[in-house]
């Protein structure tokens, strides 16, 4: 294993200095370093740290959910509310039926494997989206409007939305039952979500401000209690649901809430964090990426990305068109809303493990969805987002 994680950090940086040397994010460096060394490539990494490989880029993404909320107030969620809650479900609901409508004639597969495809396709990347809003907010581009602040809302919703979407129809498919608790999951797990991380915060804030501790033992115990939340989430989801991803993300948001000083400290150290499993994450994805399946693909592959990614801009539209963003905003979000990694990488397998026919070709999109999207739009972001949003003095 120690060979396995020498390998991604040094494989991993050495593609993104070059990368760099093109003017390409470093992500797209470490995705190719990720297939590069991959287990459908030069097989380099050991078995062991491919088994934990889901679990490593779980933290990843709690790392980066909790950088998130501590840069995150109120008053800016605030701001952004209608346009942040309809981009929660909005663009993934309006990929979801582009694709419905692409893949049952061009892959000749049901109505609801098509869905079930749209639900592993239509979640948007925080790994890659919120990093970017970040050093928005940090060279104040966009800010005077919330506009990375919205993006950066309205993604970790989205994820919530798709993933419940997408644990739903592979029921309906394995069972052949439909029930009106599937859908009563998605309101339900949004609200726990959020009630449980405003009360861990409260806690916690208490508990950092009354005992006297570094900074570096209050990151440990934070991200303890995110560890334990994805715990029992997993370990009563058959009693009751809850997004302890969204519960992470309000932990930060309410600890800047209740004590700024301290979620400025928390966020400094997450961002040391990040660094190291920024590397893993993308590594990891790209690890995932099996060339055959996207040469299986073809061009029809192709042509259902695209054609998703059309209906999920027009979405992000609907979704921002009675707001004060001018024409060039619209676009930039538009463009920011579209990069898959993660939930991708996480679930795109799944319905192959379980047996279902369709699995094959659901991992494939999943995979040529990660390939297409996560460099193209992190090089379009940093590209344009200086031609394209303003300046705040």
């Amino acid at each position: 294993m120690l060979l396995s994680l020498a390998l991604i950090f040094i494989v991993g940086l050495l593609s993104a200095k070059i990368c760099s040397i093109f003017k390409l994010p470093s992500l797209i460096g470490f995705i190719l370093a990720g297939i590069i060394i991959g287990p459908y490539s030069f097989n380099l990494l050991d078995s062991s740290i491919l088994s934990i490989s889901k679990e490593l880029r779980q933290i990843a993404l709690i790392i980066i959910l909790t950088r998130a909320g501590l840069n995150l107030q109120t008053d800016d969620l605030k701001a952004v509310g209608r346009p942040a809650i309809l981009m929660s479900f909005l663009p993934a609901s309006f990929e979801i039926i582009g694709i419905v409508i692409i893949a049952t004639k061009l892959l000749n597969i049901t109505i609801l494997e098509s869905l079930l495809m749209g639900s592993v396709v239509a979640a948007v990347s925080p790994a890659i989206l919120i990093p970017t809003m970040l050093k928005l907010i940090k060279e104040k581009y966009g800010t005077n409007k919330k506009i990375p602040q919205l993006l950066m809302a309205g993604s970790s919703l989205d994820d919530i939305f798709v993933i419940v979407l997408f644990s739903s129809f592979l029921s309906i498919l394995q069972t052949g039952n439909t029930s009106i608790l599937n859908l009563i999951k998605i309101p339900t797990s949004i609200i726990l979500g959020i009630a449980i991380g405003i009360i861990i915060a409260f806690i916690l804030v208490k508990l950092f401000t009354k005992i006297n501790m570094r900074d570096s033992i209050k990151v440990i115990i934070v991200l303890s209690v995110s560890f334990l939340l994805i715990y029992i989430e997993n370990s009563i989801e058959y009693f009751i649901t809850f997004s302890a991803l969204l519960a992470i993300m309000t932990i930060g948001i309410f600890i800047n809430k209740f004590n700024y000083d301290i979620s400025i400290k928390l966020s400094n150290k997450y961002s040391e964090l990040w660094v190291c499993f920024e590397i893993i994450l993308f590594v990891l994805v790209g690890a995932t990426v099996d060339i055959n399946y996207i040469l299986k693909s073809g061009i029809n592959g192709i042509i259902i990305i695209i054609f998703a990614l059309i209906f999920r801009m027009i979405g992000v539209y609907l979704s921002i068109l009675k707001t004060n963003l001018n024409i060039k905003e619209k676009i930039f979000a538009m463009i920011s809303y579209t990069p898959k990694a993660t939930v991708q990488a996480a679930i795109g397998s799944i319905a192959l493990s379980v047996g279902l026919k369709s699995g094959e070709i659901i991992l494939t999109i999943a995979v040529l969805s990660i390939i297409i999207t996560a460099p193209i739009s992190s090089t379009i972001m940093n590209i344009t987002y200086k031609k394209l949003l303003q300046k705040e003095n």
